[in-house]
């Protein structure tokens, strides 16, 4: 089965086409574009590009996958709104995957994931051998602790000095395969799809100005 897979929970404008069968999951075809302000202007080319090299039809798609995040709002939105609108055009599900646990998924041992949240901050969760034992959370890196052997992912990486932990350079970004893997039971069992809920974890760093209180008359 073909499997659409999109994020843009980080600065890297994901999508990627993978093959999920009995056996496991392959990618086909990928496109990753690092750019934190345009993931607007680059998803939809990537998506187009990536169905384009397979020699695959948007009508061959049985599902499509989305990283929620954690992520800065304007970025994550462009993504979950775009899959889930090609989703509901195509008639498949949509499946959501925590895009830390794609980066997590990548690791062994006892690792801590961090993601640029601006701010000075970073959204950031903990693995044991791949598997999730704690958050997702938003905070300063200087608070988070020596809770891990080593970090990894773009945050990490920014505030190496700050995290007190050896920083490995990969994986930096929500690995398109990853995404997929975790996906992958409920695309080959036809699950039900979801809601794509987006992972904030705190409010947008834009928001409406307060309204002015009218004035009566007299």
């Amino acid at each position: 089965m073909l499997v659409l897979v999109v994020d843009t929970a980080t600065p890297a404008v994901t999508a990627a086409l993978a093959q999920v069968d009995p056996a496991g999951v392959a990618v086909v075809a990928q496109r990753v574009t690092v750019d934190a302000r345009a993931h607007g202007e680059l998803l939809a080319p990537a998506i187009a590009a990536v169905l384009a090299e397979a020699g695959v039809k948007p009508a061959a798609l049985a599902a499509v996958v989305a990283g929620v995040g954690p992520g800065p709002f304007t970025g994550l939105r462009v993504g979950l709104v775009t899959a889930a609108a090609l989703a509901h055009t195509l008639d498949v599900p949509a499946y959501g995957v925590c895009s830390l646990d794609a980066l997590g998924a990548a690791t062994t041992g006892r690792v801590l994931v961090a993601t640029d949240a601006r701010r000075s901050e970073v959204y950031w969760a903990l693995y044991a051998d791949g598997v999730r034992v704690g958050g997702p959370a938003v905070g300063r890196p200087a608070d988070i602790g020596a809770v891990a052997d080593r970090a990894v992912g773009d945050g990490a990486l920014r505030y190496a000095g700050v995290l007190g932990l050896p920083v490995a350079d990969e994986p930096r970004y929500p690995p398109p395969a990853r995404l997929a893997a975790l996906a992958a039971d409920r695309v080959r069992a036809g699950a039900p799809g979801e809601p794509l809920t987006p992972l904030y974890l705190r409010r947008p760093d834009a928001t409406p100005a307060p309204a002015t209180p009218k004035t009566t008359l007299q």
